[in-house]
């Protein structure tokens, strides 16, 4: 059984749904709404009942929340990723990646040991099912830029900047290069 509800944040709304083993999707609401959001998660989740519960999803709500508002920079509401090999080795990469930084795709394939697959983790990026808190958006291109994102490149740029803003400060070493993505 998979429970999804809702979540607002101040950039967008989401679709959050969890199964037994924890949390499965965190999907972006768009102009098309709620029950296409639903349809698409029903879909690839084939011969799973689906009920609506935001109980269920409570804690998600809650650390989307302190995210939102700069108080939270880890997640630690259990996931249940699904997906390819591959596409997982990428998104375990995805959440080591620090708040308030960022990783280019070209990082990311040498990280999960295939330095020439880039455009692969590009594809796997996109695949992610649970947006925000398996940071995808905190990939960028090797040119610095931003790249591609579901939710679309102005929130990609308003994530990072809100992530920039509520960062812990770190010094920097002279001998490393910042990326920037404006």
């Amino acid at each position: 059984m998979i429970s999804y509800s809702t979540a607002d944040t101040p950039w967008t709304r989401l679709l959050v749904a969890s199964g037994p083993h924890g949390l499965v999707a965190v999907s972006f609401v768009s102009g098309s709404g709620e029950r296409d959001a639903l349809q698409k998660l029903r879909a690839a989740s084939p011969g799973e009942e689906f009920v609506e519960s935001p109980q269920a999803n409570r804690q998600t709500a809650e650390e989307l929340h302190a995210y939102s508002a700069g108080e939270l920079k880890r997640f630690t509401v259990p996931l249940d990723l699904r997906g390819t090999p591959f596409q997982l080795e990428v998104w375990r990469a995805l959440l080591d990646i620090a708040y308030g930084e960022t990783r280019t795709y070209a990082d990311i394939a040498r990280t999960t040991g295939h330095p020439r697959a880039f455009r692969a983790v590009g594809l796997a990026n996109h695949s992610n099912p649970i947006a925000i808190i398996v940071p995808c958006h905190r990939v960028i291109g090797s040119n610095g830029q931003l790249v591609g994102y579901g939710g679309g490149l102005a929130l990609k740029r308003a994530l990072l900047d809100h992530e920039q803003r509520h960062a812990p400060q770190r010094s920097v070493l002279p001998s490393e290069s910042l990326l920037l993505w404006r």
